[in-house]
């Protein structure tokens, strides 16, 4: 009956949108899939089908669709700076097709900053010159339910399908009135596939809110020159204050920079040229006829896509007929739109006469549709050193086929075979440690408890570190959003608390899981540059007001050769928690803001260019000696934080101080510095058990090997495991040069290059020895205490949640500092005392406040979990 209600209230909705027989006819569709959810698995020629599958599944390791391949090339990428202009190379490099599959994708997205100096590098402009180029852009986005999340992922399809007749968009999956109707669920890859030759795997979205430089500012006012914006528009976000409103209005921000700080945002991906690719443009080919299918099966706009040719060498001929999910589809092959496949070319090998008029011809071809045939040839390459292995999270309701969870079965293998160390950095930490109770199923705990309890039975050395946000990034205070206090409650119950996390079972058998596991987060902290006596007097020179300029400044990103439809930009400024009503505890949207000021658009470039320059010209004074961000103390500056200029009075430099959780939304292991898992799957139920969010991750291991020193004894690493878990050691604390994005000055670095351009080695660094041995005492030392330093230094200044101290609900309410969110809270501190402390914080590492509401036994009591919120797997 219960479903029965819903559909009828579905249809109603159904109603508003659509004609009455079309409302009817999407409660058929849903009542129909309803009847029978295994409707694409029940006949003859389908059980046949899942049979393949499932016999070429068991032939692989991890039970993947795919098989390891050796040879390829892959390169990490970490944070947004340096992956995005590898992006934007390889998109423009596109000669044939572009593959796009995205979680949430933002087509006003600056792959370069700052965006005043790379207009021409928005991503839709990129993609219209490549679609103009007559190379073919395909898209997959996640259609998300409108009432919780605000992706619109609508503008982006009409958005990007606007752009040219090249460009095609699917949305997916549909939430009411279908066969296959979802509600939780989402797509979760994070794919780019150029002309089935290079492909991007990773945690990055090419969306708003992922750029970010190493340095992790969070700020970004420059009142004297708005073109050194780094986070234009909607990419100035704090999901902790507010979640992103109107993103179609792309332009407009309706937080306050001027008060409130941006939060940071650390990830990493990776790019692979090799046979691997292939594995990926199957997995995407697979996902575009699948939704092709169930929704355009008869819309000739959209292309159904073939595997390359001459893939015969690299799969059997039972894959090439899943690859269109014949019989569906009998004869399809001579309709479907194919593509070259750079790997393997069998035509030049049979016909040698041939294949020089071929290539001769396909120069001539690429000329006239305006490629740079003097540049560096995109495809040229050499056999890699690293074998690859494709893994996804797939099943019927993203694609089509029964459950494959072979990224949860990587994860649990290779924390089984671990000999030393692994170090995980992940988005969210929530699985079943016990294997056998509660509703959280996958077993990534259960597996690391159990290596653990293995190495301390036998005496072996053996370390886990574990780097997650400090909270979720949803807006909302922990106390009252039931998202965040349920999620912070599962990860509890697998670390530390309930009577079956991973601490209490090896404390069980006798031993200290300290000695084995820790965990830690990343905060960082910078100065807005408004002093607001500065502020003041330039509005009252110029009767500009600041939110003026910035709205401008907004107008002129968006150019005049696009439609707008925002008249007005409404920037709310929260105010502080008075320490008197529980229902406004901390700074979200839902809280009542202090003051709302409303600004006009500008209706053209040019008025809004001079609205602008209006503003900058009224500074009674030069800030040229002021630096718009000071982030970069935590890193290796050679300049000290006590040094840093300042054009207004003490009260408004401590005013304008402001700290933030540096969001990790990384999805990585690293075992023994020899294997990789990197992807877009979280370490939770969502991600790893197949039948939720569809994901896809790469395994890869490094032939080129390299001697490093493992609890002091030598040892043989792996290049790309090694390399990269040293960078993100030396990152966390500290132990790497700022990256500055300065107008027009910024170098172009090797770690910023498109694949099979090398990063440069760096292991001859003195910083680089220090984290070079994870095991051996001396760097144990450097992590714990840079950690802990860190940790005294923010909760003293800022007084940060979470934090150890406070163990139960009145002693939160208490400890809450009645200043705006992230602002300086001690108020016995003096300015040259509060700078002399932020200047001791090297990088961003701090510890996991595991005591945190410890006394809350509803957060951790019953094993079944009952009576947190019935949504409960929408969470975990």
């Amino acid at each position: 009956m219960a479903f029965i209600k819903k559909l009828g209230s579905d249809i109603v909705k159904s109603t508003k949108k659509h004609s009455i027989a079309d409302a009817l006819g999407k409660g058929a569709a849903q009542i129909r899939g309803a009847w029978n959810p295994n409707h694409r698995h029940d006949e003859p020629d389908e059980i046949e089908v899942d049979n393949i599958r499932e016999a070429l599944a068991e032939s692989h390791r991890f039970r993947s669709f795919a098989p390891e391949r050796p040879n390829n090339t892959v390169k990490w990428f970490i944070d947004g700076h340096d992956y995005f202009y590898a992006v934007s190379e390889l998109i423009d490099s596109a000669r044939e097709n572009i593959f796009i599959q995205d979680w949430w994708l933002s087509p006003e997205l600056y792959l370069r900053r700052p965006a005043a100096d790379f207009e021409e590098w928005r991503l839709d402009r990129l993609l219209r010159r490549k679609a103009e180029q007559g190379v073919k852009i395909y898209v997959i986005v996640y259609k998300e339910v409108t009432q919780t999340l605000k992706l619109s992922s609508r503008h982006t399809k009409n958005a990007l399908s606007e752009l040219h007749p090249n460009v095609s968009v699917l949305r997916h999956p549909d939430h009411i009135g279908a066969e296959d109707s979802v509600q939780i669920w989402s797509h979760h890859e994070k794919v780019l596939v150029v002309d089935n030759h290079r492909a991007c795997i990773g945690g990055l979205d090419m969306c708003f809110g992922r750029w970010d430089t190493q340095n992790h500012p969070v700020a970004d006012c420059h009142p004297t020159d708005f073109t050194r914006t780094l986070f234009p528009g909607q990419d100035y976000n704090n999901g902790r204050v507010m979640d992103f409103q109107q993103v179609d209005n792309f332009a407009s921000n309706e937080v306050s920079i001027l008060e409130t700080g941006r939060m940071p945002w650390h990830d990493v991906h990776m790019s692979i040229v090799g046979d691997a690719v292939m594995d990926i443009v199957q997995h995407f080919t697979e996902r575009w006829n699948e939704i092709k299918k169930r929704k355009y099966r008869h819309d000739e706009k959209y292309d159904w896509l073939a595997l390359p040719r001459f893939i015969e060498e690299m799969y059997r001929p039972e894959v090439l007929n899943l690859a269109l999910h014949r019989p569906h589809h009998e004869g399809l092959g001579e309709k479907a739109q194919k593509f070259k496949n750079r790997w393997h070319d069998m035509e030049d090998r049979i016909d040698h006469r041939g294949a020089q008029a071929r290539r001769e011809r396909q120069a001539r071809e690429d000329q006239q549709r305006g490629f740079d045939e003097d540049g560096p040839d995109p495809y040229a390459t050499t056999p890699g050193t690293c074998n690859v292995q494709v893994l996804r999270s797939v099943s019927d309701w993203s694609h089509g086929q029964l459950i494959e969870h072979s990224i949860q079965n990587a994860y649990i293998q290779m924390i089984n075979e671990a000999n030393h160390f692994i170090y995980i950095e992940n988005q969210f930490f929530i699985s079943n440690a016990s294997a056998d109770r509660g509703p959280v199923k996958n077993r990534i705990a259960n597996a690391l408890v159990k290596r653990i309890l293995d190495a301390a039975t036998n005496g072996r050395k053996f370390k886990v570190i574990v780097v997650i946000p400090e909270v979720p990034g949803f807006s909302g205070d922990i106390k009252q959003e039931d998202g965040i206090r349920i999620i912070m409650a599962a990860q509890w119950r697998t670390i530390n608390r309930g009577g079956d996390s991973i601490y209490e079972q090896i404390r069980k058998a006798g031993f200290e899981p300290l000695d084995y596991i820790r965990f830690y987060h990343l905060r960082a902290y910078d100065r807005i540059n408004a002093p607001a006596g500065f502020i003041n007097q330039m509005e009252i020179n110029t009767g500009v007001t600041f939110y003026e300029a910035q709205v401008a400044q907004a107008r002129m990103w968006i150019g005049d050769d696009m439609f707008w439809h925002q008249d007005m930009v409404k920037i709310k400024k929260p105010s502080a928690f008075s320490g008197v009503d529980d229902e406004n505890l901390g700074m979200t949207e839902k809280k009542t803001v202090a003051e709302v000021e409303s600004v006009n658009f500008p209706k053209s470039t040019a008025l809004a260019e001079g609205i602008v320059r209006r503003f900058e010209s009224g500074a009674p004074r030069s800030d040229m000696m002021v630096s718009d961000s000071i982030s970069h103390h935590m890193l290796q500056d050679t300049t000290r934080l006590e040094d840093e200029a300042w054009m207004g009075s003490e009260q408004e430099e401590r005013d304008c101080l402001v700290t933030e959780l540096l969001y990790i939304h990384t999805k990585l292991m690293i075992v023994d510095d020899r294997r990789v898992i990197m992807g877009s799957a979280n370490i939770n139920d969502r991600s790893q058990k197949g039948d939720g969010d569809s994901e896809i991750a790469l395994v890869v291991e490094d032939t080129d090997m390299i001697e490093i020193s493992m609890d002091g004894n030598r040892y043989m690493a792996g290049r790309f495991a090694a390399t990269l878990r040293r960078k993100l050691f030396r990152e966390h604390l500290g132990l790497i040069p700022p990256q500055n994005c300065v107008t027009g000055k910024e170098p172009v670095t090797s770690f910023m290059r498109a694949p099979p351009i090398p990063a440069e080695d760096e292991m001859h660094l003195r910083e680089d020895w220090l984290v070079s041995d994870p095991l051996s005492d001396e760097f144990e030392k450097l992590w714990r205490n840079t950690a802990r330093i860190n940790t005294a230094m923010f909760t003293e200044i800022f007084r940060t949640l979470p934090n150890d101290s406070v163990r139960n609900w009145d002693q939160y309410k208490k400890f809450i500092p009645n200043v705006r969110t992230g602002h300086v809270a001690n108020a016995d501190l003096t300015l040259r005392e509060i700078k002399e402390k932020l200047g001791r914080i090297k990088g961003a590492l701090v510890e996991a406040p595991l005591n945190f509401l410890i006394e809350q036994k509803e957060l951790v009591e019953n094993k079944d979990w009952q009576g947190l919120n019935p949504s409960l797997p929408i969470y975990i």
